[in-house]
């Protein structure tokens, strides 16, 4: 038996880019163990003193209408130095990023007890950015994990199963445990992508 709570919100905000690159995974579809983790301490902050890992998010599903491609103009943190040492300059270069925004994302986490929902029933969470918020159900259900597979309609969706199988593909790495490569493999339930805008 599982909680279930369902998050939405007009757009969400996932990443620009992963440590493998999106034209390699096309992370924007999914939620890497990353974010994950990162949803999981915001929710818990009681969490944040332990090593990397996902403690209490037991499953997740992300479904939405679309993607909206947004550019954003960015500088590097360094600068870089021109000229000699008597004319010398520093200068920032710009750069174009694309950004992908979803529209009208759907998120379900999956806890393995009702105090745990409780707690992420309360919260508003983020993907990615804190201006890019969903906001919880008021309803947690309660059902048998298999159902969150069998149910294509209410839990459709995509969720990466964070495991290294004969399907997985790399991820990212793991910045806080040596760079390890992460791995993983893709589920989709139903139809993720909605045709409701």
């Amino acid at each position: 038996m599982v909680y279930v709570v369902k998050y939405s919100g007009p757009f969400g905000f996932i990443k620009p880019w992963t440590a493998v690159r999106d034209s390699e995974t096309y992370s924007q579809q999914f939620l890497t163990p990353s974010i994950v983790a990162g949803i999981e301490r915001k929710l818990f902050p009681e969490l944040l003193g332990k090593d990397f890992g996902i403690y209490k998010i037991k499953r997740h599903r992300l479904s939405y209408s679309g993607i909206s491609q947004q550019q954003e103009q960015i500088q590097p943190r360094g600068w870089n130095a021109k000229g000699t040492a008597k004319n010398r300059t520093y200068e920032r270069p710009y750069a174009i990023l694309v950004r992908g925004v979803l529209i009208n994302p759907v998120l379900w986490l999956a806890f393995d007890s009702i105090e745990d929902a409780k707690v992420a029933c309360s919260q508003h969470i983020c993907l990615a950015r804190n201006e890019d918020i969903l906001y919880p159900d008021e309803e947690i259900l309660q059902v048998e994990e298999a159902e969150l597979d069998s149910d294509e309609e209410t839990f459709r969706g995509f969720e990466l199963i964070m495991e290294e199988a004969e399907n997985s593909f790399m991820v990212g790495y793991n910045r806080l445990d040596g760079n390890k490569p992460m791995y993983g493999w893709l589920k989709t339930v139903g139809n993720p992508v909605t045709n409701v805008y």
